[in-house]
């Protein structure tokens, strides 16, 4: 017999992904909200931190922004922009500083060419179509008995999962970048930037989870698909 959409026992393969990604984002918010509270010997507010690291690697053309939102800081490579959020831009918490130097991590990856940055930046516009073609078709195929649609489907979010797993590297190496930084230049003390790791730590976790969540969303779709293939 066909699973339902969405009610087929082929969802508790994405349990361990669920149970993951809700633990990572209740760390990562545990551990911001402790550090916000905790505030580094220097004085510097993240942007300033984050200025100063940019200059550092002569990177003065970058600008810094601020923008609205809770962790929606990140660094634009289309016009080479920094982007801090609210609770970020002026803060002189460990948390700030440790997040607004992982975004600088980007901008010198981006800089100094890190190849894996390049890659994620040159697949983004076909992960576009892909993870928004590869669930409709699949399911379409699902629907229809169509092993072609089907495997059109698996094959694109064989790509979305790709992307999740370059987005690890990057990730990793902007954060370690951005502990190297902070301790090398006195701009943090050892006890602060062991503060700031475990922000930054709690974070990638984040990414560790969605990369398990796609991993497992395809092997449910490859369930699927034998599955119908023997009914």
């Amino acid at each position: 017999m066909m699973p339902m959409l969405g009610l087929d026992w082929t969802m508790i393969i994405l349990f361990p992904a669920i149970l993951l990604a809700m633990w990572a984002q209740a760390r990562v918010k545990s551990a911001f909200a402790t550090y916000s509270r905790v505030h580094s010997h220097s004085g510097l507010t993240a942007r300033e931190a984050a200025r100063r690291i940019l200059d550092s690697y002569g990177l003065s053309g970058v600008p810094i922004r601020q923008v609205a939102g809770q962790l929606t800081d990140h660094y634009d490579p289309r016009d080479r922009s920094l982007s801090l959020s609210e609770p970020v831009y002026n803060s002189t918490s460990i948390a700030a500083i440790g997040v607004a130097a992982h975004e600088v991590g980007h901008a010198v990856q981006h800089a100094t060419g890190y190849a894996p940055l390049q890659i994620r930046n040159a697949v983004v516009p076909l992960l576009s179509l892909s993870s928004s073609a590869a669930m409709p078709l699949f399911f379409i195929g699902l629907l229809s008995a169509s092993n072609m649609l089907m495997n059109i489907g698996i094959l694109l979010f064989v790509g979305v999962l790709a992307f999740h797993l370059i987005t690890l590297p990057v990730e990793f190496d902007a954060s370690n970048r951005a502990l190297k930084v902070l301790s090398s230049n006195g701009m943090m003390t050892r006890d602060e930037v062991g503060g700031a790791r475990k922000v930054l730590n709690a974070a990638a976790m984040t990414y560790v989870s969605a990369t398990l969540m796609a991993a497992l969303q395809l092997v449910r779709l490859l369930a699927l698909r034998n599955s119908r293939n023997r009914d």
